[in-house]
């Protein structure tokens, strides 16, 4: 595919155009991501049932606390990575919140 993004930024850069609002409703929490290695960075994300708001940086107050690889994180969103099967073998690390964790594939399709 083409238009997969090639970099963590381009990634959080593309977020709010990839954001389903209906799937998002009643939902009013941040995702902070910590994606440690080459590209990495740290971002957080505050979404709302009628948008979303991405950041650099560490989040005041996070809902839940997504860890991983640059890497690792770059190939889940491109699909050459199973979200379950990192999470399972340790390489996503999440803290706080789970459901939010679950919802964000629908929140966040092809992102």
């Amino acid at each position: 595919m083409a238009d997969q993004p090639s970099t963590c930024a381009e990634v959080f850069a593309i977020m709010p155009e990839r954001f389903n609002a209906a799937a998002a409703a009643g939902v009013d929490a941040t995702y902070q991501f910590d994606l440690t290695g080459d590209g990495g960075g740290t971002w957080n994300v505050k979404v709302t049932g009628t948008g979303c708001d991405v950041n650099d940086g560490a989040a005041e107050s996070a809902n839940i606390t997504i860890t991983m690889a640059a890497s690792d994180y770059l190939d889940m969103i491109n699909g050459k990575l199973n979200p379950q099967m990192a999470f399972m073998g340790g390489k996503l690390k999440i803290k706080g919140d789970m459901s939010l964790a679950l919802k964000m594939q629908q929140i966040f399709p092809n992102a």
